[in-house]
């Protein structure tokens, strides 16, 4: 039996490096003891952070949930390149990169600061005729991938170290879903004639979701023995966290919950109707002279 319950809530992982998304998932599937957990915002196997689970009804919210930016710490070592733009691949240039000046390394930076057009790691999960990049690539295939337009809001420097005939860079990066840090990485040894890769990435945030709310899957096991809560956030705070919230009467709740629909009151985008008692009836999203559910997480008998 689950241990939280049919409407489940949010588990946030602070991930370990060497482990996919799909392998938390499945220890998370044993630690909550059922089959319905899913995830949000991949994390590349190197990458450690924050990854977002639903568990049980939250994972219909995962869809909705509005992870549009994400926070990162990484490390880019200048002076080498790899075919997977980070520490995973092999190697394919060596140039050496003390020379580089701070005022270069900050003009480079700048460049790929704010919107811009990037073309995603080839190493990546992006499907290309219907299958994923990287499957193409591991197969021996050359993978052209188109940019895309990603908006980088934060890119900057904390520390340069230069070690041996190498450059590395910690930077932090706030940017929206669908930029590659290693591509950012990639980019920025490029323009500075050197190559570059990633070395380290931990996820810092998603959304509104952060580091503070995670716990590592050890640190979720300790609990799980412990038989202490496992949801970083049970079904309603994950809602009251993550959209605008509206507040409805009883038989307004009684609508939502058998299928029926409220008068809108110009709330734009994805928003939370709260019922009385503090309790996320649905989620709405209005049109016209309706507001309409587009997620019910309370229907009619379930979570009394």
């Amino acid at each position: 039996m689950s241990r939280v319950g049919e409407l489940g809530g949010l588990v946030i992982v602070d991930k370990d490096s060497g482990l996919t998304s799909h392998d938390v998932v499945a220890r998370g599937r044993k630690l909550l003891q059922t089959k319905k957990v899913g995830h949000a915002g991949t994390l590349d196997p190197m990458a450690t952070g924050v990854l977002v689970l639903g568990v049980e009804r939250a994972t219909k919210l995962l869809g909705q949930l509005l992870l549009t930016t994400k926070a990162y710490t990484a490390t880019i070592r200048l002076g080498q390149a790899t075919n997977t733009d980070d520490a995973e691949g092999e190697v394919t240039a060596t140039t050496p990169a003390l020379h580089v000046t701070d005022d270069e390394i900050a003009a480079g930076v700048a460049a790929l600061t704010g919107d811009i057009e990037q073309v995603p790691a080839t190493v990546s999960a992006i499907k290309v005729d219907g299958e994923r990049a990287y499957a193409r690539v591991r197969a021996g295939e050359e993978v052209q991938l188109a940019a895309r337009p990603v908006t980088v809001s934060r890119f900057d420097v904390l520390a340069r170290r230069d070690v041996g005939e190498f450059v590395d860079l910690d930077v932090d990066v706030e940017c929206t879903s669908g930029t590659y840090i290693r591509a950012l990485a990639r980019d920025l040894g490029a323009a500075l004639g050197v190559g570059g890769h990633l070395t380290a990435l931990r996820r810092t945030r998603v959304g509104p979701f952060t580091l503070e709310h995670a716990r590592t899957l050890e640190e979720l096991a300790a609990a799980a023995e412990a038989d202490e809560p496992l949801l970083s956030l049970d079904v309603d705070a994950a809602v009251k966290t993550a959209f605008p919230l509206r507040d409805i009467d009883e038989s307004q709740a009684t609508d939502l919950r058998t299928g029926r629909w409220l008068e809108p009151v110009g709330i734009k985008g994805v928003y939370a109707a709260i019922d009385p008692r503090g309790r996320a009836i649905a989620l709405l999203e209005e049109s016209g002279k309706r507001a309409g559910s587009v997620m019910v997480v309370r229907p009619r008998g379930i979570g009394d």
